[in-house]
């Protein structure tokens, strides 16, 4: 009998996920299997009104096995912590690995936007970037995407068949294929093995 193939994938040095309309279910699916000690930093843009304080860092810490923060101004990205973006502000990476925030125009009507945060992340680690765009109802994240391809990372976008809103997803496919298309348990799996790698 043939042993099977495991994939070998490269290393990976941070995620980046993006996300809007049906979110947080998503995220709650993926992240929930990510086990204590995970040391990739996942850093998470999720379209919020900006008109209110953001309770998803602590939403989040109370169902998962890793440490949940919202992003600061000037804060190095650590490993193994998921950071979410604020409301109100774009959050980008600068080249010496800390957070940026800024008060730019919105971006496919969003501030946060997750297309500024996959660049930036892109510009600073190249191929050593994964990039995850999941359901959302605009072509925020298309872009970003294109970004972590062109830069030689890899690309994992939510299967719109399983989104709860197919446009983000959808647009991303069609501005550039991404590496993998895939369900929520699937892109779990994923994130676990990049881990690994």
């Amino acid at each position: 009998m043939a042993d099977e193939k495991k994939t070998v994938y490269p290393s990976v040095d941070a995620i980046v996920v993006g996300a809007s309309a049906g979110g947080i279910d998503a995220l709650l699916k993926i992240f929930a299997g990510l086990r204590q000690g995970y040391r990739l930093p996942v850093i998470v843009v999720l379209h919020l009104r900006d008109d209110r304080d953001s309770k998803l860092a602590q939403v989040f810490s109370q169902h998962l096995r890793i440490p949940v923060k919202q992003a600061q101004d000037k804060e190095p990205v650590s490993p193994g912590v998921l950071y979410f973006a604020g409301p109100g502000y774009h959050l980008s990476i600068e080249q010496d690995c800390r957070f940026s925030l800024s008060g730019e125009e919105p971006v496919h009507f969003s501030r946060p936007a997750i297309d500024l945060l996959m660049t930036s992340a892109a510009d600073v680690y190249g191929k050593r970037l994964a990039g995850v765009l999941l359901t959302g109802a605009n072509e925020d994240g298309a872009e970003g995407m294109a970004s972590i391809k062109a830069a030689g990372g890899i690309t994992i976008v939510q299967d719109p068949q399983e989104a709860q809103v197919a446009v983000m997803p959808q647009s991303a496919i069609r501005r550039c294929p991404p590496d993998h298309i895939l369900r929520l348990q699937e892109i779990r799996q994923l994130l676990t093995e990049l881990e690994q790698s």
